[in-house]
């Protein structure tokens, strides 16, 4: 076990996880893994220029046994000579008032006191006991979730004050050094529990993968990960280069300038674009939010344009693109996107920056069978008067829904549908030359360009998000 420890001391050295004296505290929940770091620690902090401040344990109360593992924790901190450290958190309490999984209010909570730790002095770093089997997990789990190269990276050796000294070894070598140095540890059965997306990762992904795929399919997400955090590392160098030429701060948001982020190549204009949004908004953006801030920069503005992402407002004329810190509730407002109009070609299509999407009109001599409130439908293109508009929703809109034999306010089927009025602007209207509504996307088509069996010919409409193959 000598060997084991010395990778790890050669880890923590090379990779310059810890300072020379640094105190660190030692995240102690009872399991196999943590107590293997523990002892670990333990043992090069005799040799190094840091040292062992506490234990921390964190009683989550989510398990009947937690009051046992304080004890264990407790315990094991007395054998070794090391102060012990616990933390009580009603993580029930926040996954309920903050909508979010159990997993995610623990994850939250824990970091909330690895920081408060750190802010009071109490130690320099928190040490964690990710392993490389963890690690691979994780790169599995953010790639099933649509992860980009960042997310790829899986679990960083640093984050700020959080060390993971461990990710280069595995579960199975630190089971071998707890037999032979006779330290105990507690089973949480919470593991096994495959109702949670890691766990089924674990126990049945993994398992078929090794059996189906490749043996050694553990050190191959580790390098895999190793690959994509050095680009990462290397492209977030060249974001904070592009960003400091054309985004300026001020003290509520950013003002951009859009033609140079249009001259970006593709990867790097998104990871300038999530920068901003969630500098600007303080709150994290996904990969559509990120793509409607590029479609709106790329499309040429002629009248002002103002568009909602989260925490943020952009604001966009002809000569200025600004995005400002943005605090309203969007249900305190008529809409979260400014009013739009744009022409339609037949057959052809536009798009609609405002909300991300594409519209199409595309003639056909068939006549399919699509449901009038789907985001395709056929229409019949005779009784249409050519040009159409794409736009959104105007205070007095009527339209004759079909099947239901006369006139309604667009407001009143919003109403009905249970739209809200915040929601109300994003659906997109397709109308004609004279007017007429012809389709509420999503919702209903208007009775007069409904498809009849004398129809030879109809106009196929079609909504999409940017980007979705036709």
């Amino acid at each position: 076990m000598v060997d084991l420890c010395q990778r790890v001391g050669v880890a923590v050295k090379e990779q310059g996880l810890i300072s020379q004296g640094s105190r660190v505290v030692v995240a102690l929940s009872g399991g196999g893994d943590s107590v293997a770091l523990a002892g670990l620690m333990c043992e090069l902090s005799a040799k190094a220029s840091w040292s062992v401040a506490g234990f921390l344990h964190i009683n989550h109360q989510l398990r009947a046994a937690a009051k046992k593992d304080a004890e264990f924790c407790r315990k094991l901190s007395d054998e070794l000579d090391v102060p012990f450290l616990i933390e009580k958190v009603d993580v029930v309490a926040m996954s309920r008032n903050l909508g979010i999984s159990l997993e995610q209010a623990g994850h939250r909570l824990r970091y909330e006191i690895f920081s408060r730790i750190c802010e009071h002095r109490v130690a320099d770093c928190v040490v964690t006991g990710h392993t490389r089997d963890d690690l691979a997990e994780t790169v599995l789990l953010r790639l099933i979730r649509g992860a980009g190269p960042r997310g790829l990276a899986g679990i960083r050796p640093r984050n700020g004050f959080v060390v993971r000294p461990l990710l280069d070894i595995t579960r199975k070598e630190l089971r071998h050094y707890l037999k032979a140095r006779g330290l105990p540890h507690r089973e949480d059965e919470t593991n096994e529990d495959t109702v949670v997306t890691r766990n089924r990762i674990r126990h049945s992904l993994i398992p078929f993968l090794r059996k189906n795929f490749s043996e050694g399919i553990i050190n191959v997400l580790a390098r895999e990960a190793s690959i994509a955090r050095a680009d990462d590392e290397w492209m977030e160098r060249e974001v904070d280069q592009a960003v400091g030429r054309i985004v300026c701060y001020g003290e509520e948001g950013a003002d951009i300038d859009s033609e140079a982020v249009a001259k970006l190549p593709l990867a790097l204009a998104r990871r300038v674009s999530k920068q901003v949004l969630e500098h600007v908004g303080g709150r994290p953006v996904n990969f559509d939010q990120i793509n409607r801030l590029l479609s709106l920069i790329h499309t040429s503005c002629r009248s002002d344009v103002s568009v909602d992402f989260p925490g943020s407002r952009l604001f966009q004329s002809p000569d200025r693109t600004q995005l400002v810190r943005w605090n309203g509730r969007s249900q305190d407002r008529t809409s979260v996107v400014s009013e739009f109009e744009y022409t339609l070609s037949v057959p052809g299509e536009i798009k609609v920056p405002e909300l991300g999407e594409v519209v199409s009109a595309t003639p056909s001599d068939c006549v399919p069978k699509l449901s009038a409130r789907g985001r395709t439908v056929a229409v019949s293109s005779e009784r249409i008067v050519l040009p159409l508009t794409v736009r959104n929703w105007r205070h007095g809109d009527v339209i004759r829904p079909l099947g239901l034999g006369g006139h309604k306010k667009l407001q009143d089927l919003f109403v009905d549908r249970k739209i809200s009025k915040a929601k109300r602007g994003t659906v997109p209207i397709v109308a004609d030359s004279s007017g007429r509504i012809v389709w509420v996307a999503g919702q209903t088509l208007d009775e007069e360009f409904r498809v009849t069996d004398s129809d030879r010919c109809v106009l196929i409409l079609k909504v999409m998000k940017l980007g979705e193959s036709s």
